[in-house]
């Protein structure tokens, strides 16, 4: 029946109070931290940066061949199977020679998925690498090639670590409500709403950030095992290959103002593993030099004097407040899996994005006016009962949105929109229904509780099939389709309510108090 409990009633209008005053939120500065909250607003409407990156995964590549060939080697000398002149040919393939008598084992090793080489060779038995064998007099050579789902793993692999590091870098930065996508196999993209000049961070997604320690050699000229590598100033320094601790094993990093040098350093704290590496290292190295690089450049390279074992340590060089900060998010956001460049940059300014609410706005109260007038002429005093409660529908989306912090995209207004047709359409059924239940049902007021009761399953059926709609866009879509996805599904379940709630109880306080006259509706 068109019976609301006073409980009912209270709590439908609590709960729309608290909702409608996140909406106000947005138009009014409140100094809490419940209700101080707003709509973020995308990069279409109120302008930023975006960036298109490209990861450069030939050097990941290298490193997997490499990796794979001293497991190889490893593997072979622990079965005393006989292999020489392991190489790598063009960055591409690994070549070695097999000994006639071994082919067959090694064969069989290389080809069966569930062959012992698979501990020491991980992940070939999902055929990672393509076998191939040629003849060479009494031996046999053999060559190992990423296969095509080899490579689009490995791709894959290297695209999801570089997403999670690009994150954690933008996050670090504090910019509001970035997009970071995936496009393809070997590119990311990063919107960047209300970022307007985009230089810092592109300086900063554009370094690898590979940090290692090594030995400055006491050698004057390059020989095996070391290379040379420059300062930042352009001078020169041997510098051993052996990596004495890494990025990997850094905790924190921060910069920090040194109070004895009175210059700004970057200090750091390392894991437990790295603790006692770092330990080990600078214990037996007392007097050496120790270099600090950071993606193939000396940052600095102090004189070891005492051992550092408290896990922790400093960087020193020629530091501004500002790039030792940015030194210390790279180190603390990790080191990408690959270097990266930036293929496509876009700036959209403000201006465009405020033209594009206005329109948005604009297209809304024309909406919002027609519909109104249609439903006052056509369902008099109902009508205007629909209409408060569109307003009350509208108020609620944009409270649920704000209440969550949402970002509102273009696509976004056109859901609200779409909303506001789909909010009408219930009550037409309803209505309609009413009527058609007035002609055989002499009381008004079981007639009007039956057309809601009646007409529930076919709005239902309606809203539910967009809802899942909305559902499967917000999850396989991206971006602006999000965005349309959100404000439509939020908008769907605000709109049930709201007819559901706030206009059934209007209607049942009108027909209640009005059950004598001769028509209602």
């Amino acid at each position: 029946m068109l019976y609301f409990s006073k409980l009912k009633i209270i709590s439908v209008l609590i709960f729309t109070l608290i909702i409608s005053f996140f909406t106000i939120s947005n138009f009014i500065n409140i100094d809490n931290k419940l209700f101080n909250r707003n709509i973020n607003l995308g990069l279409d409407l109120q302008g930023g940066s975006y960036l298109l990156l490209e990861i450069d995964n030939k050097p990941v590549v290298i490193q997997k061949l490499q990796n794979k060939l001293s497991s190889l080697k490893k593997f072979f000398a622990d079965k005393d199977i006989r292999s020489t002149n392991f190489k790598i040919i063009d960055d591409e393939k690994i070549s070695f020679v097999i000994d006639e008598d071994s082919l067959d084992k090694v064969l069989s090793l290389l080809t069966d998925k569930e062959s012992e080489i698979n501990p020491y060779f991980q992940r070939f038995k999902t055929h990672e690498f393509d076998v191939k064998e040629t003849k060479v007099l009494s031996s046999t050579n053999i060559t190992l090639e990423f296969s095509d789902y080899g490579l689009v793993q490995l791709k894959s692999s290297s695209q999801n670590q570089a997403i999670e590091i690009v994150r954690r870098r933008v996050d670090e930065i504090g910019t509001n409500e970035p997009n970071i996508l995936k496009r393809g196999n070997d590119r990311i993209l990063v919107e960047l709403p209300g970022l307007e000049n985009p230089d810092r961070i592109k300086s900063l997604l554009g370094k690898t950030a590979n940090l290692t320690f090594r030995f400055v050699t006491l050698n004057e000229e390059e020989s095996f095992g070391t290379e040379k590598l420059l300062y930042e100033d352009g001078s020169e320094a041997i510098i051993s290959k052996r990596i004495i601790l890494s990025g990997d094993n850094l905790v924190d990093a921060q910069p920090r103002m040194d109070n004895q040098s009175n210059q700004t350093v970057v200090t750091f704290t390392l894991d437990r593993v790295g603790a006692k590496k770092f330990a080990r290292a600078t214990s037996s190295g007392v007097g050496k030099r120790l270099a600090i690089i950071l993606d193939g450049k000396i940052i600095s390279a102090p004189n070891i004097v005492e051992p550092i074992v408290g896990g922790a340590g400093q960087i020193t060089g020629d530091f501004t407040f500002q790039s030792a900060t940015d030194l210390a998010l790279l180190l603390r956001s990790g080191a990408l899996p690959a270097p990266m460049k930036i293929i496509e940059e876009r700036t959209v300014g403000p201006g465009l994005g405020q033209d594009s609410i206005n329109a948005g706005i604009l297209s809304l109260i024309i909406g919002f006016a027609l519909v109104v007038l249609f439903m006052i002429v056509k369902y008099k005093i109902f009508g205007l009962i629909a209409n408060v409660t569109l307003i009350t529908n509208l108020l609620l989306l944009i409270g649920i949105l704000t209440l969550f912090e949402a970002t509102l995209t273009l696509p976004g207004i056109a859901g609200i929109i779409l909303t506001v047709g789909m909010a009408v359409d219930a009550n037409v059924l309803i209505y309609e229904r009413i009527k058609e239940e007035i002609k055989s049902e002499s009381n008004k007021i079981v007639a009007f509780d039956s057309g809601y009761v009646k007409s529930k399953t076919t709005i239902l059926d309606a809203n539910i099939t967009t809802l899942i709609a909305a559902l499967i866009l917000f999850i396989l879509g991206s971006g602006p389709v999000k965005g349309f996805a959100l404000t439509l599904g939020v908008g769907i379940l605000t709109t049930l309510f709201s007819v559901y709630f706030i206009a059934r109880l209007f209607t049942a306080l009108y027909v209640i108090k009005n059950k004598d006259k001769e028509k209602l509706i």
